[in-house]
């Protein structure tokens, strides 16, 4: 799929290129054709092609995507990124709130499927942490959700992975929840289809 083809596909949506496998050359390369947002899985790989694009004066949004490890929050910290869209509970909320010296945008993640291979906050659990970070969290603004659909080859159990993260999402949204950050390379499409308003492609985009 060719990049026009692609930003047909998803126009109404918004696009973070998940750059965890490029690097700072094809950041700036894909930058120049439309994308300004990008986002990393780990720290010091966000602070690396951060710091190798500084003097480039691109207006890079950055998100952070990927399991935060308690000793890296301060690192994290110190990166600004516009969006920590994996916050998988109060815990670790509470941590980062703590050590913030300015106001963080920022997801919970939701293990949808509930899968061992995935982070993320327990859907029965989903809305009275999110309300409890709201409340207790005051350096972090809550802008909605983030899941990865089900490991399966059956579509129907990824429509249903996405369908649930959509009905929390809906539940959240008189609390101010704006973002339902679903669909990667190979379910994005579906994710369009239940409600994502913000998809994270890496493959699909970078092999395009």
């Amino acid at each position: 799929m060719n990049l026009e083809t692609l930003f047909e596909k998803i126009k109404n949506t918004r696009l973070v290129a998940a750059s965890k496998y490029v690097d700072y050359k094809i950041i700036k390369a894909f930058y120049y054709k439309g994308i300004t947002e990008f986002g990393e899985n780990k720290v010091q790989a966000l602070k690396d092609k951060k710091e190798a694009l500084k003097d480039e004066n691109l207006n890079i949004k950055w998100h952070f995507i990927g399991n935060l490890q308690s000793n890296k929050i301060n690192a994290l910290i110190k990166q600004k990124p516009i969006l920590w869209q994996s916050c998988n509970g109060l815990k670790i909320a509470k941590a980062v709130n703590e050590r913030l010296s300015y106001t963080l945008e920022t997801l919970l993640e939701i293990n949808v499927a509930n899968e061992q291979s995935k982070s993320g906050i327990k859907p029965l659990k989903a809305v009275e942490e999110y309300l409890q970070i709201q409340e207790e969290c005051k350096n972090l603004k809550l802008q909605g959700v983030m899941s990865m659909g089900a490991h399966s080859n059956e579509q129907r159990k990824i429509i249903e992975s996405f369908e649930k993260t959509y009905r929390i999402y809906e539940e959240l949204q008189k609390y101010g929840a704006n973002i339902c950050s679903m669909g990667m390379s190979n379910d994005f499409e579906l994710a369009i289809k239940c409600g994502s308003n913000m998809i994270r492609l890496g493959s699909i985009l970078f092999n395009a």
